[in-house]
């Protein structure tokens, strides 16, 4: 992808839009649509590293209810011919056709590579990357397998969203957030991640959300890694213009 002259690239990961309740997030969704609005001026593309919703589970004809804004503001975005690209994290697992549909938002399950100008990315949410959280993968193991999705689309609507919700925010190896402390490089499963795969590829820039955590750590002298941090306690993006990529608070 070519950044055009005076263009940006923006990163944001992590809303959680819906916790603890839809009332309390609130406002944290207009904070975001108010960044979203102000990037949309010189943005050549936004990335989305996923947990935009607490939780989200596509049925066949219903989604969850309410983020009006946010939903809004990113067809706003993409009718304005400025793309968006959207990885699902371990809380929106479930994607499936709504946003390409309704958004025209290319959705993403895996991490992906990107060329920026001639600068080389490796995108993604991060959660189940590098060694142990064993737990966690097993759990999504299940989560993503077509029989349990199948299964839990027999749940009206109205109570398969409301038990989802509940084990969202109270079931810690379901949010994959039971630790969010820097404990150092060594305890950093995705930057251990990102160092294996330096060992077969290069990359300037390792991006990646989960963490919670707004972080910039050197893998080695020419590549680095970055996590988005979130917005419900940091409320921190990542920016790219052409050369250099840089976080910053809104």
């Amino acid at each position: 992808m070519d950044i055009p002259e005076g263009k940006k690239i923006y990163f944001a990961s992590d809303n959680h839009l819906g916790a603890p309740t839809m009332e309390k997030s609130l406002s944290r969704e207009k904070h975001f649509v108010a960044w979203l609005d102000t990037v949309q001026k010189d943005a050549a593309a936004i990335f989305l590293l996923g947990d935009l919703f607490d939780f989200w589970f596509e049925y066949k004809t219903v989604v969850p209810k309410g983020f009006t804004r946010t939903l809004g503001k990113l067809a706003e975005i993409t009718d304005a011919g400025i793309p968006i690209y959207y990885f699902v994290g371990n809380h929106d697992l479930w994607m499936n056709g709504y946003f390409e549909a309704e958004l025209n938002i290319p959705v993403f399950h895996e991490p992906q590579q990107f060329k920026l100008n001639k600068t080389s990315f490796f995108i993604g949410h991060g959660d189940g990357l590098g060694p142990d959280d064993k737990g966690f993968k097993r759990m999504k193991k299940v989560f993503t397998n077509p029989l349990s999705k199948w299964l839990y689309r027999w749940l009206h609507p109205d109570l398969g969203v409301k038990l989802a919700q509940y084990l969202s925010v109270k079931n810690k190896l379901i949010s994959g957030d039971d630790d969010i402390k820097f404990l150092g490089e060594d305890k950093e499963w995705l930057v251990q991640y990102s160092r294996r795969k330096l060992e077969g590829e290069h990359y300037d820039y390792f991006i990646f959300g989960h963490r919670h955590l707004p972080l910039e750590i050197d893998l080695n002298e020419k590549s680095k890694y970055i996590n988005l941090g979130d917005w419900v306690s940091y409320f921190t993006y990542g920016v790219f213009d052409g050369e250099l990529f840089s976080l910053k608070k809104y």
